[in-house]
């Protein structure tokens, strides 16, 4: 699902159908793969373990190519925010199993609903 989604958004671009250029989605699509494919191999390397799965990856790539690179960091600021809060709120309810993970692909995928809702970087204009 995520591969169709990602050639998507750089058809719609290319077209000239988004507020997102053809370079912004293409650069948006090669930085979003290798940023959390980078991380996911760093994460392997310190500790032997693999952090997340390969469709996180591919799920920010297509972001990339419908939002553009500058969308990037605010979405992946955002998920991460929410994935922490999650994580401590289920913590603090004692439902956070030692050495379970929780899916990363919701919390990017509600990060993206958000930007589309409020802008993608609209919606930090209160941080300045």
């Amino acid at each position: 699902m995520t591969l169709p989604l990602t050639w998507a958004g750089l058809v719609v671009a290319a077209l000239g159908l988004s507020n997102t250029g053809l370079a912004d989605a293409l650069w948006g699509a090669v930085a979003g793969y290798l940023s959390l494919w980078m991380v996911y191999w760093l994460f392997k390397l310190c500790t032997g373990k693999e952090g997340m799965g390969y469709g996180d990856f591919k799920l920010f790539a297509a972001l990339g190519a419908w939002f553009g690179w500058p969308a990037l960091i605010p979405l992946i600021l955002l998920a991460s925010l929410a994935g922490i809060g999650v994580g401590l709120v289920m913590q603090y309810r004692h439902t956070l199993r030692e050495n379970h993970s929780i899916p990363f692909g919701p919390f990017l995928a509600m990060a993206a609903w958000v930007m589309m809702i409020g802008g993608p970087l609209d919606m930090f204009n209160w941080l300045a």
